[in-house]
């Protein structure tokens, strides 16, 4: 593509991702005259964290996700976060239908299949505590399709790989939720980038590192260098969005805003044993969360995946867990060094004192040999052959440092929204459960960042047409849950079987 010396647009997103895909779809919609540019690094969109191998795939619903269901002192289960989580992947649902209508994507089954989900408990406790979390759950109608059992045979027909093996006396217990999802969000990543691109007004620009990020009156100044040929470009802009992943945190600083002052990353790496033998692939159709260790991260818990990506089945064990000081999966080791500012130097040494049982933890992950690594996997499939695993390499997780009052800095695990007070440019900072709510997310930024917009007549009855109910709604209605939900699940076949 041609590059231009100086230009103008009235949004600059950064990184091609599902954040920025998203975000520029529904500003698009909402807009039909706005013009907006992608600016991505790499040389293609969906390549980091969007990328099907480099995450789950879990279409976070929280119906499997023990850690969205904190036991509490008192022995009581909050279901506050799992309620919210779930109603945020319906809105999820009701944009990716909308874009299935309109042909923008061509066919739900490239992205999203249906795949129950499935928690696993080992152990008197372990049971203890999911028989609470059920009966706590299924009083909600999001998760009023819950089944629970401690059967064997029960849990041998839902995950037939987890049974043959195992010690007869091991008391085990599970819930299953049907209705799970399996999403490849590097497919939906690319179809919304392409329907992007066929916009006027819209294009999605690869191998362009941002430099620079000036203010410019109301707006930013935008600087991109190519880096195939060097040359480099202004891009003016009145609204930059931030949304590169690992890559979002050095970008804030660079923009200097007060608001994005005190935060740190802490950058986690993973690992999945990866199996694509048919035979074993064929027996298992879940997607099996359990429990993480004591004094591990929560995006360590250990689950057995079926994976469906480019219409071939896999399964994948893990994640284990490792360290670098790499940002993004191809970025530099220099990353966290350079992210040290005066500014969040306090906050990042009061998590490294504070959080000496995460430093071990990801020492002892490091370390694993293949041989341990399957040790892990057999604590789900007892009878699993090294000779059917391969090790593949996840995305990387930059976990968000924030100041605290109290301990003087925190380890949050999670997304978090960073933006000028005069909304004229936003980050997302963050992981998981990022992609599965990257609708919720972006619609709270539009809310934020163009309030006028939002509250006109014009952007409202679009919103109530895309959204046929929004979250907050589906979280204390039932009828309209059901309906919307139905509705959803029709417009994207996820009420007939995948392939």
């Amino acid at each position: 593509m041609a590059q231009n010396d100086s230009q103008s647009v009235d949004v600059v997103l950064v990184g091609a991702g599902i954040m920025s895909a998203t975000l520029g779809v529904l500003l698009k919609e909402l807009n039909p005259g706005i013009t907006l540019e992608v600016l991505e690094m790499r040389e293609s969109g969906a390549v980091e964290s969007s990328n099907p191998w480099n995450n789950a795939g879990t279409g976070h619903a929280a119906l499997c996700e023990l850690n969205y269901t904190p036991e509490g002192s008192d022995g009581s289960i909050d279901i506050k976060k799992s309620v919210s989580i779930n109603a945020q992947f319906e809105e999820s649902k009701q944009f990716w239908a909308y874009l299935v209508d309109k042909g923008a994507i061509h066919s739900p089954k490239s992205f999203i299949n249906p795949v129950p989900h499935m928690s696993f408990v080992r152990g008197n406790s372990g049971i203890a505590f999911l028989k609470k979390r059920f009966e706590a759950l299924r009083q909600h109608h999001a998760f009023e399709s819950m089944e629970y059992t401690e059967d064997r045979a029960t849990i041998g027909e839902w995950a037939p790989l987890l049974i043959p093996g195992r010690d007869s006396n091991e008391p085990l217990a599970m819930t299953r939720v049907q209705a799970g999802t399996d999403v490849n969000f590097g497919a939906v990543t690319r179809q919304m980038l392409d329907y992007l691109t066929n916009q006027p007004g819209a294009k999605v620009t690869c191998n362009q590192k941002v430099t620079n990020l000036k203010r410019d009156g109301k707006g930013w100044q935008v600087s991109a260098r190519d880096t195939r040929s060097g040359a480099t470009r202004q891009i003016s802009s009145r609204f930059v969005f931030l949304g590169a992943g690992g890559g979002a945190l050095p970008l804030l600083q660079l923009s200097g805003i007060p608001e994005g002052k005190g935060f740190g990353g802490f950058p986690v790496s993973g690992q999945w044993l990866r199996c694509d033998n048919p035979e074993v692939v064929a027996r298992h159709q879940a997607k099996v969360y359990s429990q993480a260790e004591v004094g591990s991260p929560p995006m360590s818990v250990p689950h057995l995946d079926t994976r469906v990506v480019d219409g071939k089945k896999s399964l994948l064990f893990g994640p284990y867990a490792g360290f670098t000081t790499k940002f993004l999966k191809h970025g530099s080791f220099l990353d966290l060094p350079l992210s040290v500012r005066p500014n969040n130097l306090g906050p990042m040494l009061a998590v490294a004192r504070d959080n000496m049982d995460l430093t071990r933890y990801l020492i002892k992950e490091v370390l694993q040999s293949q041989e341990q690594r399957l040790q892990t996997l057999r604590g789900f499939y007892p009878e699993a052959r090294a000779e059917d695993w391969r090790l593949e390499i996840a995305g990387q997780r930059v976990q968000i440092i924030k100041k605290d009052p109290k301990k003087g800095g925190i380890l949050q695990f999670g997304t978090e929204l960073v933006a000028a007070a005069d909304g004229s440019i936003a980050a997302l900072l963050g992981a998981s459960p990022g992609a599965s709510v990257t609708v919720s997310i972006m619609l709270d930024l539009i809310r934020r960042c163009f309030p006028e917009q939002a509250a006109s007549d014009a952007w409202r009855s679009k919103l109530d047409e895309i959204f046929p109910a929004m979250a907050d709604v589906l979280s204390k209605d039932a009828e309209r849950y059901r309906a919307v939900q139905e509705q959803s699940n029709k417009r994207l076949q996820l009420d007939t079987p995948s392939a």
